[in-house]
């Protein structure tokens, strides 16, 4: 597979490198709201929502920014838009699912400040993907961070019916799946080429 294909674009950020189990990013969400299936999916779909929202914007934020020759200012129009997105999402979930919403707890507007997606954004202008590059980069990453959350929710939860010694539950026990979980998912980086 080419390098610049979008199957390979998906393919990297979904599993070779993914943002939370290979690269190391968003992990507040990840280890706050993996504790149950019906949290973490919802998590997921509104970071997927989310990452793909600011990639259409960073994409044209980024060419308007070059035009000017005015790159400086990048990050900060990332964050505004990424904030903005975050506030759509969140009045969505209030509005039509009021007991997701309370779940979701502090998590939800947290996702302003997840630095998978600003990762994203930043790592998307600095590839130069094109705008269907950029789109199928995030829903790559969007998937891939929604396949670590569900993937650590479900281990969580049969962790709940398992006998696990005294000094190794709650936290601990999360942190070693979550390190069991990054380790597997490292076995994928040789599909890089």
């Amino acid at each position: 597979m080419a390098p610049d294909s979008l199957g390979f674009i998906f393919l990297n950020a979904f599993l070779i490198n993914n943002f939370v189990l290979a690269l190391f990013l968003g992990l507040c969400p990840f280890m706050g709201v993996s504790g149950k299936i019906k949290t973490a999916a919802p998590m997921g779909a509104a970071v997927t929502f989310v990452m793909l929202v600011a990639s259409s914007c960073a994409f044209g934020i980024n060419r308007l920014l070059v035009r000017f020759d005015i790159e400086y200012l990048r990050l900060i129009a990332y964050i505004a838009v990424i904030a903005s997105a975050v506030q759509l999402v969140e009045m969505t979930i209030k509005k039509f699912s009021p007991t997701l919403f309370r779940m979701l707890g502090i998590f939800l507007p947290l996702i302003t400040t997840n630095c998978a997606i600003l990762g994203m954004a930043l790592f998307q202008t600095f590839l130069e993907y094109s705008f269907i590059q950029s789109l199928v980069y995030s829903l790559g990453a969007g998937a891939g961070f929604s396949l670590a959350l569900i993937l650590m929710a479900g281990m969580r939860e049969k962790l709940d019916l398992a006998n696990v010694p005294d000094a190794c539950m709650g936290t601990a026990a999360a942190l070693m799946i979550a390190g069991l979980l990054s380790l597997a998912f490292m076995g994928f980086a040789g599909l890089g080429g």
